[in-house]
């Protein structure tokens, strides 16, 4: 397996392009089954997980082409062969689970197996199931498969127990079929979920309410395929710019949509960091007088919790005591005995983890459990004294496009090694 060799305590300097957004491309090319024919995605990142779910839906019987050297993914969608996706696909991806509303929607059938993906805590599926069976569905769970079977689906109204982008985005994909009006209530309102309306509002879904708590479907009868750009990663974006403020560097991130990671950049500000902005970037420079944070992840707008292991790195290296309240995720601070290791001071009290800044952070083999705790250790060993070596770097690679190029081109002293030598 790849590793990374880190060596800290260089400052990055420079600008870096966003991608587009994985968790927006994810239910996108998923959505694409709705319609007879070939939809063109851009900006689609090259990402292990972009691989996946295009197997998945291969495996339907669904064509892609992916260019990687324009980020275009080209899907022909005119003969789908089963209705299946295996456990050997889920088990690599959760989020192969998207494609049950979709093939729901079209063929009034799916079986899926039970998903698997980041060990951050159970993550269940329930709302998604309910939402189907709200909409007509029946819903039968066999030797580890979901089976949902609909004649054809019918608008209801539908609240969610909990607010949920993955449910969020598979009921809506389910509904813009179905018979009638669907009002969604407690949904999501993270951009990618705005992101995936906007598609199927373009291929001739009739849908109101996006960013906000309720959602309204109109279904219609058929859906066309059609061209469409993948908006920038917010998520990626945000580490960009966190790796900035853990190495003391300036660093500008462009191709990004500020307002997506207005949270981050407010609790940057407070902690004493220097943020200017314009249209489509932003840029962080350091300061002198820097101090901790209490940050809580919550649903957009609110902290994303895919930014809580990258800024708990940067915590480590900011002076006082820092605070971070999980409330989204159980058992998402895989990541903290692996930064202990390098030195970080921290304490956990339930999903409430306590921080308290060191002067500096020392080098340390360290092991990736989850993308984003990946994410954290690459920062921690920016951030480190000497060299870090990092292994199970197959897990950044589901998440960040060219991550070690993008950093090495802002002054990172950071190689990918195969199979772990040299």
């Amino acid at each position: 397996m790849d590793i990374y060799k880190i060596k800290g305590g260089k400052k990055l300097n420079g600008e870096v392009s966003i991608s587009g957004s994985k968790n927006a491309a994810l239910p996108i090319i998923a959505a694409s089954l709705l319609a007879d024919g070939e939809t063109t995605l851009k900006n689609i990142p090259a990402l292990v997980d972009i691989k996946t779910i295009c197997k998945g839906i291969e495996y339907l019987g669904a064509k892609t082409d992916f260019d990687q050297n324009t980020n275009t993914l080209k899907i022909k969608t005119l003969s789908l062969k089963n209705n299946t996706i295996p456990y050997d696909l889920v088990k690599t991806m959760r989020a192969l689970y998207y494609i049950m509303g979709p093939m729901l929607a079209r063929t009034g059938e799916t079986d899926t197996s039970l998903p698997g993906g980041c060990a951050i805590g159970e993550r269940p599926i329930d709302i998604h199931l309910a939402g189907f069976e709200s909409l007509g569905a029946k819903i039968q769970i066999e030797h580890g498969y979901v089976k949902a079977r609909a004649k054809k689906l019918k608008g209801t109204k539908f609240v969610m127990r909990k607010v949920s982008v993955g449910a969020t985005a598979n009921i809506m994909m389910a509904s813009v079929l179905a018979n009638g009006e669907t009002v969604l209530e407690n949904c999501a309102m993270e951009p990618d979920i705005m992101d995936l309306g906007r598609f199927l509002i373009q291929m001739g879904a009739e849908i109101q309410g996006l960013g906000t708590e309720t959602i309204h479907i109109i279904g219609v009868k058929k859906l066309n395929p059609v061209t469409y750009t993948i908006m920038p990663d917010r998520i990626e974006a945000g580490t960009y710019l966190i790796a900035g403020a853990v190495t003391r560097g300036t660093v500008k991130i462009k191709n990004v949509i500020p307002d997506h990671i207005g949270a981050l950049m407010h609790n940057l500000s407070d902690m004493g960091f220097l943020l200017s902005q314009g249209d489509d970037w932003v840029k962080i420079e350091p300061s002198k007088k820097l101090k901790g944070a209490i940050i809580k992840t919550m649903p957009y707008p609110g902290f994303p919790t895919d930014l809580q292991a990258p800024i708990m790195a940067l915590f480590t290296t900011i002076p006082g005591i820092s605070v971070i309240i999980e409330t989204i995720f159980e058992k998402r601070y895989t990541h903290v005995p692996e930064l202990r290791r390098m030195g970080a001071d921290i304490t956990l009290e339930g999903d409430v983890s306590i921080i308290k800044g060191i002067k500096k952070l020392s080098s340390a083999t360290v092991m990736m459990s989850d993308l984003r705790a990946g994410a954290a250790l690459v920062l921690a060993a920016l951030a480190a004294e000497n060299t870090t070596e990092i292994r199970r770097i197959y897990h950044s690679d589901r998440g960040y496009e060219k991550l070690s190029e993008k950093l090495s081109s802002m002054g990172a002293d950071i190689k990918r090694v195969e199979g772990g030598k040299g």
